[in-house]
């Protein structure tokens, strides 16, 4: 299994400049929020439609631990994957036809990669733009010897829009995004109408999507935001949450809002037409 203590205090001080937004970011002006057609894949295209849109982040690149290094020069040639590379062929990126899990903002990656090397039998795909998170990924993914993850650097919804094909993978993980609490830039959440129906049109019919938060006010959002979307229905029941399933790892700052009395809402709502 993964060594959690090896990372603890790396993963947590870059997580927390991660999380240290400067004010002259957080108020950028968006002149245009017009998007590009989803068929002008061209690197200007992508360019103009990442410029245009309110993004769900702020892109730190932070610096690269040894470790986060070497996992970047070993194995990002085999299991990463960019926009320029175009359309992202999934059964020809893993060699095979298999149950396909994709997870936005997988942090430090250590749950995304114990849960890959914990079924074997799945196609894990990872976007973080968090840059030692994904060099993190990839060197737990090479000290484990797990080889079903392919991992993207890139903004989510550009990966979605330009690389993943319709009704191509079979459930979507999003566990505690930025909630972006503040009134003000609540517009920046990952979590709205246009976000839930992209992912209905790339999910196969009958795919899961499996959220989690520990601020509350995010999980009332996300449930009203889900129970209104077209195409869904809460597995849970109809506004209800559902317990943190075994397959869900518990990561050390859950288990630290656990210890401070913190609760953490999980929601599951299944593609039906």
């Amino acid at each position: 299994m993964i060594d959690e203590e090896k990372n603890n205090v790396t993963e947590q001080d870059q997580l927390l400049v991660e999380k240290d937004l400067t004010e002259e970011v957080l108020n950028e002006e968006v002149v245009n929020e017009e998007v590009v057609s989803e068929e002008a894949l061209t690197e200007e295209g992508i360019i103009e439609s990442q410029k245009r849109r309110i993004r769900s982040f702020v892109r730190r690149t932070g610096r690269l631990t040894a470790g986060q290094q070497l996992g970047y020069d070993r194995q990002w040639d085999t299991l990463g994957f960019a926009l320029e590379d175009g359309e992202f062929d999934i059964p020809k990126a893993f060699g095979r036809e298999a149950y396909t899990v994709l997870e936005i903002g997988f942090g430090m990656g250590q749950s995304f990669i114990e849960m890959a090397q914990a079924e074997p039998e799945k196609n894990y795909i990872g976007i973080e733009v968090h840059t030692p998170g994904v060099g993190s990924a990839l060197r737990m993914a090479d000290e484990e010897s797990v080889g079903n993850v392919r991992i993207s650097q890139d903004d989510a919804i550009e990966v979605l829009k330009h690389q993943i094909a319709d009704e191509s993978f079979d459930c979507l993980q999003l566990f505690f995004p930025d909630p972006w609490h503040k009134k003000r830039h609540n517009k920046r959440r990952i979590v709205n109408e246009e976000f839930i129906q992209k992912i209905r049109s790339k999910m196969k019919p009958g795919g899961i999507i499996h959220m989690a938060t520990d601020w509350e006010p995010y999980a009332v959002h996300m449930m009203e935001v889900l129970s209104a979307a077209e195409g869904y229905k809460n597995q849970a029941g109809e506004g209800q949450y559902t317990e943190r399933p075994d397959h869900r790892p518990l990561t050390k700052f859950e288990k630290r809002g656990e210890k401070l009395g913190h609760g953490v809402w999980d929601l599951f709502f299944e593609k039906v037409s």
